[in-house]
């Protein structure tokens, strides 16, 4: 396309996908606290753990196994459902925002550059879905089945809800989500720096924003929000500086 043409269509969705960027900034960092806060708050149940040779002498004496840590740790959420679900649901809305933030860059820098390939904004696509539905499922369900759970739960009926099909099947979907989203926010961030449309600190940070979803290193998530927030600025060319790329509707590697 024409550099005419090219800013011209970006214009068309530039104030849109800016606030679903800064939105996605802000649920992700939201929902990470709020499920930090509400993990560091459950009771650690330490004086209720239930040992194999516990369970054996029980069942050999014909004593009922007590509840253990598990159980009473599943029943507390299904208890205080509102931050264990909030957090999860939040968590998901970011991620599943975060495909309009990576699919604008994919766009942009293929008029400029012609990279990167399909597979770059596939992997966005799947992974913001099975990554935002993945996580509030899982969290959802984690109190759902929790609210089933009584006082006379055992530590084997926790380990039967929280091991259901469902929530297999949402941490399968949240394992996915996290690889392929992980791998489209590495390739966006690269070739959109390539391309002049991020700095260098933005491009960097994105790979390493990328890393985080597979690798345990930002588990409040921090450092994707803050670059999402940061994307949100570029994208809607309020950063502090201009860009020349967003500008010119060329390629302008730095």
């Amino acid at each position: 396309m024409p550099p005419d043409e090219v800013l011209a269509d970006e214009d068309a969705t530039r104030s849109r996908v800016a606030i679903a960027t800064w939105i996605a900034a802000a649920t992700t960092l939201a929902g990470a606290i709020i499920s930090a806060i509400a993990f560091n708050g459950l009771p650690s149940y330490d004086d209720r753990v239930v040992t194999i040779t516990d369970a054996l002498g029980d069942l050999t004496t014909g004593t009922a196994i007590p509840q253990g840590r598990a159980a009473l740790q599943l029943v507390y959420i299904g208890d205080h459902p509102v931050p264990f679900a909030i957090g999860p649901l939040l968590s998901g809305i970011g991620g599943v925002l975060m495909f309009f933030t990576l699919s604008y860059l994919y766009r942009a820098s293929q008029r400029r550059s012609g990279q990167p390939g399909g597979i770059a904004i596939v992997a966005a696509a799947v992974g913001a879905v099975s990554y935002g539905l993945g996580t509030a499922l899982v969290g959802v369900l984690r109190v759902v089945e929790g609210t089933g759970l009584d006082a006379t739960a055992t530590n084997s009926d926790a380990l039967d809800a929280v091991g259901s099909g469902p929530i297999v099947i949402g941490t399968i979907l949240q394992l996915l989500g996290s690889l392929t989203l992980g791998f489209a926010f590495v390739l966006m961030s690269l070739h959109a720096m390539r391309a002049g449309l991020l700095t260098r600190f933005m491009g960097i940070l994105g790979m390493i924003a990328g890393a985080t979803f597979v690798l345990p290193l930002d588990q409040q998530g921090i450092i994707r929000s803050f670059w999402l927030g940061a994307a949100g600025f570029v994208i809607a060319r309020r950063w502090p500086t201009p860009i020349p790329a967003w500008q010119t509707g060329r390629a302008e590697p730095w």
